[in-house]
């Protein structure tokens, strides 16, 4: 079997030959927490806070911090069971959590049908909120599209990360067993099957009455998810802290937003006609690189970039991310540390739970208006609700029926 690398700060090891991590990095839950309240945001309908999430300023969003995330957090969960039980208990531990999202996956599409379906009967509103999700072939012929909810062979815009998710979980074994020959085979077959996925051999069906495909082709998006188990596992050593690492990836940022966002390029337009027409005689080629379904080449290059630069602004173990001291200011980043973190935590359940209470808040809004006021009052109530999930989360994880006293 190969020996794992050292993974510097991500696992803190003093040799090769030491375990790699199994306890939660600090920053894993404070970045992915980010994540989630972001999510909440662009999953709201028409909300104007999603004009200014990452994902309107570059080529990566929310959704590469929580598939990165979520690999790093796999490598702690799960990579230990294999490691500690072997190959058939790591297995079967890994298809007990896709048993979980499976059905997570489920409970959310119905929950979220029915809550919109019940709008549209109560006749309360001049909008359909079913057609307002692409719902109505489901409630048209709900057969032929039950079986296929069930099979993954038909998976609506609005739920498909989960699916995504479950199938990169799925692949899990395989690259465990792969691990046991060499971690170097690990990384070949992850950028093999990422880069047959981008000829469009892989893709999958969304449904069975058109040609689309799966939003997320896990087949894609697994190469993200795998970087970050590898880092955690100790297959890749953490980057080290360097000025000219830190400068290239500030550079890539900025000099790749025009590309990468519609929002950037139309201030570049307004600033210099002649640059934006420039840009846009690139921009097919800049499109297919950075092209979400199969997770292209600039999106990889720009998560990885702004991974770097979060990973040296929270410092070794991150220690910037602790108030000291006892004055208002750090007593509250301490406060509003512990909710993000809390959230990150519980990121499954707090995930799904916001892909529902996103379409209602969307109807809040609908019915109230988008003022300022209005918006600020509907994103603080979701972001108290999300908060609130992941301690009622955590309190039935912690098993609270089986205490002594």
């Amino acid at each position: 079997m190969a020996t794992a690398s050292p993974a510097s700060d991500f696992a803190p090891v003093a040799a090769s030959s030491a375990p790699a991590a199994t306890t939660r990095d600090p920053r894993l839950d404070f970045y992915r927490g980010i994540a989630m309240f972001i999510i909440l945001i662009a999953h709201i309908p028409n909300d104007p806070w999603a004009r200014w999430i990452p994902a309107r300023f570059g080529f990566s969003d929310a959704t590469e911090i929580f598939v990165f995330c979520s690999g790093m957090a796999s490598a702690i969960a799960f990579g230990g069971a294999f490691e500690r039980k072997g190959w058939w208990m790591g297995t079967a531990r890994v298809s007990f959590r896709i048993w979980q999202v499976y059905w997570a996956h489920i409970c959310l599409f119905f929950f979220v049908a029915m809550s919109m379906a019940a709008l549209d009967l109560s006749g309360a509103f001049d909008k359909s909120y079913v057609s307002g999700l692409n719902l109505q072939h489901f409630f048209n012929d709900p057969m032929p599209q039950m079986v296929g909810l069930f099979t993954l062979t038909y998976v609506p815009n609005y739920f498909d990360i989960l699916p995504m998710y479950l199938v990169v979980l799925a692949m899990m074994p395989m690259f465990m067993g792969l691990s046991r020959l060499s971690i170097w085979a690990v990384g070949l077959v992850s950028v093999a099957i990422w880069l047959v996925a981008q000829t469009g051999m892989l893709a999958l069906p969304a449904e069975p009455w058109s040609d689309r495909q799966w939003f997320f082709n896990p087949f894609g998006w697994q190469l993200l998810f795998f970087t970050g188990f590898a880092f955690m596992r100790g297959w890749i050593p953490a980057p080290p802290v360097s000025k000219t690492l830190i400068w290239a990836a500030a550079l890539f940022l900025v000099l790749s937003a025009p590309f990468g966002s519609w929002k950037v390029f139309l201030w570049v337009q307004a600033a210099a006609p002649d640059l934006a027409e420039n840009i846009r005689k690139v921009w097919p080629l800049t499109s297919e690189l950075r092209e979400k379904t199969d997770f292209g080449l600039f999106r990889y290059m720009h998560f990885l970039s702004l991974a770097y630069l979060g990973w040296v602004a929270a410092g070794q173990h991150g220690h910037r991310l602790i108030a000291t001291g006892n004055t208002i200011g750090a007593q509250l980043w301490r406060w509003i540390l512990k909710q993000i973190t809390k959230v990150g935590q519980q990121s499954l359940a707090v995930f799904v739970f916001s892909m529902a209470a996103a379409r209602l808040i969307g109807v809040f809004l609908d019915e109230f208006g988008r003022d300022f006021a209005t918006v600020l009052a509907a994103n603080l109530i979701g972001f108290a609700l999300i908060i609130g999930v992941a301690y009622l989360a955590a309190w039935f994880k912690s098993h609270p029926w089986k205490s002594k006293s």
